[in-house]
């Protein structure tokens, strides 16, 4: 296969598909939304027989726990991406949407309309759910997609693309809207990032390094997020039962996703109190803790402790291990947030209204929360239906990235043979 030949044809396919796509009504775009959530139903068990050989294959490669975290579909994952679709669906059709419509003293009007982006690259690596969760939102936002998956999701991803082309079809669009690349070469990475006549936007999902290389290489703009380094600030006016629960979940529900807590503040006047709580729960899942000088004494006799050290405030572990820092008060806490945090979601336990307002406020990431985990920091969780990835970028699109952040606006004026004077 000559890669750029097969990128090329791909591209010019795209960009003919999403000049189709822009055009196409929303009652069109929802039925092919429903056709593919009917049509992964049905293929529930054709979808974890091609997931397992998919899981046997990266397990001889000795893919990290966290990986095959994220390549595995569940039941429950399958049935997922199909109710995703659905809230897809349900969502309201932002294209064509004029808002801010002013009358100016000229006598015409100003206003904005949404519209498509025109063709999406979407790069990631495992999950085959970003499949089909990119495919929903790119047919509803009337857009067009290039889809290029992981090699270790390649045989999953390639059943699904059956289905994604199969709801298209029957709903009157054209399949290559959505195009999954067939080949594991990488070589298809770097033309797919280098072909700006055909694809308007980059939007990477992945590990660090990949995205390190799509900001040196791309000559397309991106949608993206470097990593997740997540914090949950335990307040001195905290609740403790909401601190708990908050906290063993932020950390435990899930390693392998970039909204999981890797750093734990705790404010210096519960620590002794709140800390050997937590401990008590984390041992549970054998969580080590990378402390401080503070902390590491409180949690004398904790089993997986550790001394922390400066690069610890600044790794996404994506594993069963924890930095903890005690604070002096709320201050201290954002200024830590703003030195390490990723920008990508940050949240505080606290009972206290003016604390909670001056975190909002104060620390720049692109989901900051108030007595919530940060597992809640996810499109379909935010009632976006899915999401395309996270953006800590601060133009365009900021947080998960849905329906709204696939399109841009443009100005529309109303004239009733008004001419400058």
């Amino acid at each position: 296969m000559d890669i750029k030949d097969y990128m090329t044809r791909i591209g010019k396919q795209a960009r003919e598909a999403a000049a189709v796509m822009a055009k196409a009504d929303t009652a069109t775009k929802n039925r092919a939304l429903i056709y593919i959530a009917e049509a992964i139903r049905r293929e529930t068990s054709a979808l974890r027989e091609a997931n397992q050989k998919d899981l046997a294959s990266a397990r001889e490669k000795g893919l990290e726990s966290a990986l095959l975290d994220r390549l595995t579909l569940s039941d429950k994952a399958i049935e997922t991406m199909a109710t995703g679709l659905e809230q897809i669906a349900a969502l309201a059709d932002p294209i064509g949407a004029i808002s801010g419509l002013k009358l100016q003293p000229s006598g015409i009007q100003v206003g904005q309309m949404r519209v498509p982006l025109g063709v999406i690259g979407i790069i990631y690596e495992a999950r085959p759910n970003v499949t089909v969760d990119a495919a929903g939102l790119c047919i509803k936002s009337g857009n067009a997609t290039i889809l290029r998956g992981g090699s270790e999701a390649i045989i999953c991803n390639r059943v699904l693309a059956g289905l994604v082309k199969e709801g298209l079809q029957r709903a009157g669009l054209p399949e290559s809207a959505v195009q999954v690349v067939e080949t594991t070469d990488r070589a298809a990475v770097g033309e797919l990032i280098t072909m700006p006549e055909y694809v308007d936007i980059i939007v990477p999902r992945g590990g660090k390094g990949l995205i390190a290389r799509l900001m040196q290489e791309s000559k397309i703009p991106m949608i993206k997020h470097l990593d997740g380094i997540c914090h949950v600030y335990i307040d001195d006016e905290a609740d403790p039962k909401k601190a708990l629960d908050i906290c063993f979940n932020a950390k435990c529900q899930r390693y392998g996703t970039c909204n999981t807590m890797e750093t734990l503040l705790v404010a210096d006047g519960v620590a002794d109190i709140i800390l050997p709580e937590l401990a008590k729960l984390y041992e549970t899942e054998k969580v080590e803790l990378r402390c401080d000088e503070r902390s590491y004494t409180i949690l004398d006799g904790y089993p997986y402790r550790a001394k922390a050290v400066e690069e610890d405030w600044s790794t996404e572990y994506l594993a069963p291990v924890l930095a903890v820092r005690v604070v002096s008060d709320v201050d201290e806490a954002i200024t830590h947030i703003n030195t390490y945090s990723s920008k990508h979601t940050d949240s505080i336990v606290t009972e206290n209204y003016t604390k909670s307002l001056q975190f909002l406020r104060e620390v720049d990431s692109s989901s900051v929360m108030v007595n919530a985990s940060t597992r809640f920091a996810d499109g379909f969780e935010y009632g976006l239906g899915a999401e395309i990835g996270i953006s800590n970028d601060k133009l365009h699109a900021r947080g998960p990235v849905g329906l709204d952040g696939l399109t841009s606006l443009k100005y529309v004026v109303l004239g009733h043979g008004e001419v400058r004077r």
